[in-house]
Order: structure tokens, then sequence, then C-alpha cells
């Protein structure tokens, strides 16, 4: 059963910040030498985003790059050679303020494109890898948002990027089950706040690719959504065989870890298009009837290594690489932010959405 696309909306934090201060902040919380210092640059570069947002206010980051404490933020840097940054714990601390609020006001905006009032919703399926805390965005979105009290609750925890395509699956499962259902499905991912603080270059890596943001969808059954709805036909996942430390993500005791190996688009070039061809397949479609992508910018690299291997066009994954130059890599709610630039532009259909977790696992979305 298809499931339709009624409504969706996208949050950012109201702090951004260039790539030059990215690169200023990273040197001045992680390098310990001079040399350290010059290769920020050049890592960063690469990165290919311009701008990114994070839900620090403005103020911690101009502590960090005029060397001042006004803020007397807990994510200072202490000058310490030893310095790690705040404990897992302050970076949950924060996570429980921050993240409710940004989750709130995208799925507000989801909600008001939709135009089904608060009280039709019946399920909330919601997404995040980079916090914990119960009761949590889940129950604050059904307060803040007047959701029925009766509202089923489902989280998709500890997934990574690919994991909005988790949630959907998820609530075109309920759909299936129940074709009275209502359902709203929210990403936030607050991914700043895990930004390491010592030398390491793959977290180095890892700190020039990630931001924060969140973004919701409102789903019905096709039956009772617009006839142009973008609708969510089919989900596909592999995982690739010998990947398993190509891409990590662990809790340590200064925040969640990630690590991301430079094997990754190798896998992806050597794994990807064999399944996705078998699996398009199976949905009576072959690779070249796709009309239009969404590919998760896990990273530039990953979105080459994808459109090399795919044989895709600089057009077909133009959105991707615009929303990370824009917005850098938020995770799970990444996907959504680009199939809402695809809708103002009225894409054409079918698009297929892919994204890479830990694992390292593909997954993809079908939408017609």
């Amino acid at each position: 059963m298809s499931l339709a696309i009624v409504g969706l909306g996208t949050a950012l934090p109201d702090t951004c910040i260039t790539q030059a201060e990215a690169v200023k902040v990273a040197q001045v919380i992680c390098c310990r030498t001079e040399r350290q210092a010059k290769l920020v640059p050049g890592l960063y570069r690469h990165s290919a985003i311009g701008t990114r947002y994070l839900s620090v206010p403005r103020q911690v980051v101009e502590d960090v790059l005029h060397g001042t404490r006004t803020s007397e933020s807990v994510f200072l840097p202490s000058g310490a050679p030893d310095d790690r940054g705040p404990t897992a714990g302050q970076r949950m601390a924060h996570y429980a303020r921050e993240a409710g609020p940004l989750a709130v006001r995208a799925a507000r905006r989801a909600l008001d494109r939709s135009r089904l009032p608060p009280h039709a919703i019946t399920h909330l399926v919601t997404v995040s890898c980079t916090g914990f805390s119960a009761p949590g965005v889940d129950i604050e979105l059904i307060r803040k948002l007047e959701l029925p009290p009766t509202t089923q609750r489902t989280h998709v925890g500890f997934m990574g990027c690919h994991a909005t395509i988790n949630g959907l699956r998820v609530a075109r499962a309920f759909a299936t089950a129940d074709p009275g259902t209502r359902i709203l499905v929210c990403a936030v991912e607050l991914c700043g706040l895990h930004f390491s603080y010592q030398w390491d270059p793959e977290r180095v890596v890892a700190n020039a690719l990630f931001a924060d943001g969140a973004a919701a969808v409102i789903t019905a059954p096709v039956a009772a959504a617009p006839t142009d709805a973008w609708r969510v036909e089919a989900t596909g996942a592999c995982l690739f065989p010998d990947s398993e430390r190509a891409m990590t993500w662990n809790i340590g005791d200064h925040g969640f870890e990630m690590t991301l190996s430079a094997e990754v688009p190798g896998l992806i070039a050597r794994h990807l298009r064999g399944w996705l061809e078998d699996w398009l397949g199976d949905n009576g479609l072959a690779l070249q009837g796709v009309a239009s992508w969404a590919v998760h910018p896990g990273g530039a690299r990953i979105v080459s290594a994808v459109a090399e291997t795919l044989g895709l066009s600089a057009e077909a994954v133009r959105d991707s690489r615009a929303v990370l130059a824009e917005h850098g890599n938020m995770s799970s709610p990444t996907i959504l932010f680009i199939l809402e630039r695809l809708q103002a532009r009225r894409a054409p259909r079918p698009c297929v959405a892919l994204g890479f977790g830990p694992g390292l696992v593909a997954e993809a979305m079908l939408l017609r």
C-alpha cells in the first residue's frame, strides 16, 4: 500500500556559521600543534559546505573565535592539552533542552502545510540518533502541538543518516494495517553537540561535516490525499559485506564518537548498483526510469560515488549538493530537506531517495 506525504516542514537553529568560522572553531578546539592547524582548512574545504546551523547561542561561537568566555558555556574549550569537551551527560542535557523546540517548529510547519488539525493525528514516529531523554521529543511534540493524548508513539533511534527512510517505512506499515491513520514522522538531530575536542583525523572529518536540523512530514492514505501528493511506494535495504568498521557511531564519556572511513565511497562503488537495480526491478522499474534522485549527502565524496556508480548526471544530484552546501550533513532530517527542494521545483517522478548509515547499510525509498 502506498503512503501519501500531505505536509512537509523543516526547521533550523538560529545560529548560522560560515565555513571560515567553522575552520577557526576547529583550529581553536581541536588543534594542539601548528601542523594540525594548517591541515584543517583543506579538510573543511573538501567538505563542500558553505554554511551550517548549530543549536548553541551565537555568543558561544563568538567566545570560541575571540578567546572570550561571556557565554559561560560548557562547550567552551578549556585550553588544556587533554581537553575533551563536555561530558556525555552535559551534552545530553543540551539535547533535552534544544531538540524538542526544534522538532516542534518543523512539525508545526508540516501540519500547517497538510491542512490537517492536530487532533487528526493518530500516530507519531520520532527519529533521532544524537540524544536520549525520557520523557523526550515525542512527549514535547504531543504537548506543544496539542496532539491527542491517545497518539501512538514509536521511536526510531541511533540508526544515523538513513533513519528517516526507516521512519517512513514504519509509517507505511501502520497505514497499511489501518487506513484511518494520520501519521506525523519527525526527525531531529543535534549533531554539533558531539563535536570532538581531540585531534583525530577521522573525527576531525566528522566535525567538518555535521550540523543541526529538524524535518517532519504528515502522511495519509493515498485515497485521502490530493492527487498530486508524493507517495511512498516501497522501501528497501542492503547491508554491504565486510563493512562494519567503515562507519561507526558509539557513545563515549565525552559525547558520541563518530568515525567515517575513507573506504565508504569505495564500498558504495562496489555494492550499490547491483543491489539497487535488483530492488528497482522488483518494483517494476529500471535504473534509467528514475526521474529524480534524493541522495543523502553524507559527504561530497559519497554523493560523487553514488553519481559515478549509478551513472547520474550533475543535475540529478544538484539538490543533494545544494543542501550539503547550505546546511551541512544534518543526519536523519537531511533527506527531507532534499525532498522539500524537489517538491518545490516540481521535480519529475518516480523519485528514489538513498541514504547510508552504520553497517554499512544502504536504505532506499521509491516515491511517485
